[in-house]
């Protein structure tokens, strides 16, 4: 079986920060590979700052083309919207019977799996990888810390998003350094984000 890590997101836009975790993750576990879902939509997230999906999906595979680990996968664009992580899930084992998946989640969607579609399911059939984020302390409790499927791991904590990159965009701010290189050529000289 193929040890295969998700990493879903909107990538609106990837960053030199969805990089060094997904190659920290790779480099400090068994994984064999790391797939960068684009979500078309994030059901806690509105969707009218997000790009287009195959102009997100073209950032995305900008941005891996060096890394032979690592991978854009568009699997939710053909699915039913928005997008739930176990009904992807439950698609990618159908059509994928030689990799086994885990999940990979900020410390802060950890927080609120509870929220999530059928999360006990999820949690109960999945291997998840938490990594560290910077949020409000008080929300820090999980009851699932403890659970044999759910792997803590020590990654760097990467104090950048995408919302800010994009709020810099619009203002005239340069973002060159945040961004692989790829994907800064991609994006300047478009209007996307301004």
């Amino acid at each position: 079986m193929k040890k295969t890590g998700l990493f879903f997101g909107s990538f609106n836009p990837i960053h030199i920060g969805h990089l060094i975790l997904a190659n920290y993750i790779l480099e400090n576990s068994d994984m064999d590979e790391l797939w960068f879902v684009v979500s078309p939509q994030n059901p806690f997230k509105e969707k009218k700052s997000l790009l287009k999906d195959h102009n997100r999906l073209d950032m995305v595979q900008l941005a891996v083309k060096d890394y032979p680990r690592m991978r854009a996968s568009n699997v939710e664009f053909s699915l039913p919207q928005p997008s739930y992580t176990i009904d992807t899930l439950t698609y990618l084992h159908e059509k994928y019977p030689d990799c086994s998946f885990s999940l990979i989640m900020g410390e802060d969607n950890l927080v609120s799996l509870t929220k999530w579609k059928n999360y006990e399911t999820l949690i109960k059939n999945h291997h998840i990888i938490v990594y560290p984020r910077v949020f409000d302390p008080e929300k820090k409790d999980s009851p699932y810390v403890q659970h044999e499927n759910i792997s803590l791991i020590k990654a760097p904590v990467i104090e950048l998003s995408a919302t800010e990159i994009r709020s810099m965009i619009k203002t005239g701010k340069n973002v060159r350094p945040m961004l692989p290189p790829e994907v800064f050529d991609y994006l300047d000289g478009s209007s996307f984000y301004k």
